[in-house]
């Protein structure tokens, strides 16, 4: 097996990261375990297609006595034990990093994933600056304003916990036999390399999340993946810590079984809501009307199956000893309309007001200015406490039919709905094109994993003949097609810059149409592969 690299990117200290050493070890990881990553994905295929075949899923019985046994995870580190609120986005730029680390949030979810286009440079850009903040030693100064950034002394640093790419994405960059690497080995193993003794001496990890898994045994493979690299490096065995999105169907039904998985190292399992949707949306997107899911607008976390899903998780987290930890809330502040942003504190407050009292250990949000609210949600419920553990929720009793109802969800599908996602889809994969992957659109924080319900949602709809309720038309793909001309040309406008329209805004609409098309041909699995994919293009230049 040989490692080689298509370019070292024009980042500062990217030698460092991209040392002999440090790909040696990446190396290592991709002979030990892409095989089984290759097999697992295999199984995803096979798991799909049992559910398009029946129509469901179920809690598996052969996995009943790890879901019916008395076991705990591994002891919760001091680092983590109170994480009340936690700041979620990427890790490149660099003052993007500091602001995180300084925003009082007791945790930053550094994200390699959803809110990070992987270009090359941002991929080694984070890394460089995950490794200076683990130093000490990160800051910026930006040339365009005369701004200098330095992490605080006044005030505890968040706890930094990083989340690599999923098991599905490729890192074309980095070569395994001439083919392109796991990005998630990619990105843990570099991370891990250069990071893991001092953190590890200084009771500050290292920590993950561990992002789009499907079944425990992807879990299982993590666990691998850990236990080898703290062999390998010499760090003692345990010392990681993991907490598991719960962000797809078949997850939910396997809780307990991931977390047995990882007990060695899980933390905690975190309800990843929007990609949930999607991960509904994708497993039973052929299933019939009992599955088309009102406009994305309409699906509240209180919706019947929205409540079973996070209930489950709360119980089964308290059960073994494991943090659960809320979802991101989409609204954020505008500090130039001071309307928008107390309607986005209102609806954040009411949205972690029902986590805290439903007994999530903390939760999610993206932007600085609403750390204090969440923080004041969760001191109200959790007083002194560092986190509610110890509320176990036996009143819960969650059925496969409850995690599967979503036609008792309220709302509709509407013509006005089909605009939204199709602007939303296109907007957010032209930004993501150009190499950034979280944007704030029309006062919502918008994601890979937003842009994911988007664009599956009108698929669905076109291949179901959905009939709109605002309307009365039946969502065919030729009302879809006249549709995405009217919100790419109010996107021209908007942008009001040709070349940067052609560069990423021509392409992503073009991606978008056929991804939305109701053909079982053009169902991509994820939005981010095929878009990855143009990266490399002459349509994006880099």
């Amino acid at each position: 097996m040989s490692i080689t690299l298509t370019h070292t990117p024009a980042v500062a200290k990217a030698d460092e990261i991209l040392s002999t050493e440090a790909l040696a070890f990446v190396e290592k990881l991709h002979e030990k375990f892409a095989s089984t990553r290759e097999t697992l994905l295999e199984a995803r295929v096979a798991a799909r297609a049992e559910v398009a075949k029946t129509g469901t899923l179920d809690f598996d019985p052969a996995t009943a006595e790890i879901r019916n046994g008395d076991w705990k995870v591994a002891p919760v580190p001091a680092a983590l034990a109170d994480r009340r609120v936690e700041i979620t986005g990427p890790a490149t730029p660099a003052k993007m990093a500091i602001n995180a680390l300084n925003s009082g949030a007791k945790v930053w979810l550094a994200d390699l994933e959803d809110a990070s286009t992987p270009t090359w440079h941002n991929v080694i850009d984070a890394l460089v600056n995950l490794t200076d903040a683990a130093a000490g030693t990160l800051s910026f100064e930006d040339a365009g304003n005369g701004k200098s950034y330095a992490l605080r002394t006044d005030a505890p640093l968040a706890t930094v916990v990083v989340r690599p790419r999923g098991w599905h994405l490729p890192e074309a960059n980095v070569l395994i036999n001439g083919a392109p690497a796991v990005g998630a080995l990619v990105d843990f193993g570099l991370h891990f390399f250069h990071n893991a003794k001092v953190l590890s001496e200084n009771g500050q990890g290292p920590f993950y999340y561990l992002p789009k898994m499907e079944s425990h045994l992807e879990s299982r493979l993590w666990n691998d993946v850990f236990s080898f690299a703290e062999a390998e490096l010499g760090i003692e065995h345990g010392t990681v810590r993991a907490t598991m999105l719960i962000e797809t169907i078949t997850a939910a039904f396997q809780m307990d079984e991931m977390l047995y998985e990882l007990r060695d190292y899980a933390s905690g399992l975190n309800a990843g809501r929007w990609d949930y949707l999607f991960s509904i949306i994708k497993y039973f997107r052929e299933a019939g009307d009992a599955f088309i899911m009102p406009d994305r607008a309409d699906v509240a976390m209180t919706a019947p199956m929205m409540r079973a899903y996070t209930e489950l998780l709360v119980q089964t987290c308290h059960k073994r000893g494991a943090f659960a930890m809320g979802g991101m809330a989409a609204v954020i502040p505008n500090r130039r309309e001071p309307e928008v942003t107390a309607a986005a504190f209102e609806k954040v407050r009411a949205d972690k007001t029902r986590e805290a009292n439903d007994g999530f250990d903390g939760s999610w949000v993206a932007h600085p200015d609403l750390v204090p609210v969440c923080v004041e949600v969760f001191d109200s419920v959790l007083g002194d406490k560092p986190n509610q553990l110890d509320r176990q929720r036996p009143e819960v009793n969650v059925t496969a039919a409850q995690l599967l109802d979503v036609a008792s969800a309220p709302g509709s599908v509407t013509e006005a709905g089909v605009n939204t996602n199709l602007y939303v889809a296109v907007a957010y994969t032209a930004v993501w094109l150009s190499g950034t992957g979280a944007v704030a659109i029309h006062n919502l924080m918008e994601d890979a994993a937003t842009a994911e319900i988007s664009r599956s949602q009108i698929w669905q709809q076109i291949h179901n003949k959905v009939v709109a309720a605002d309307t009365g038309n039946t969502i065919t793909a030729e009302l879809v097609a006249k549709a995405l001309e009217v919100q790419v040309a109010k996107l021209r406008d908007e942008v009001n810059d040709e070349k940067t329209f052609n560069a990423y805004y021509a392409p992503a609409a073009d991606l978008i149409g056929r991804l939305v098309s109701g053909r079982d041909e053009d169902f991509e699995d994820f939005l981010t592969l095929p878009a990855y994919r143009l990266l490399s293009t002459e349509l994006v230049s880099k």
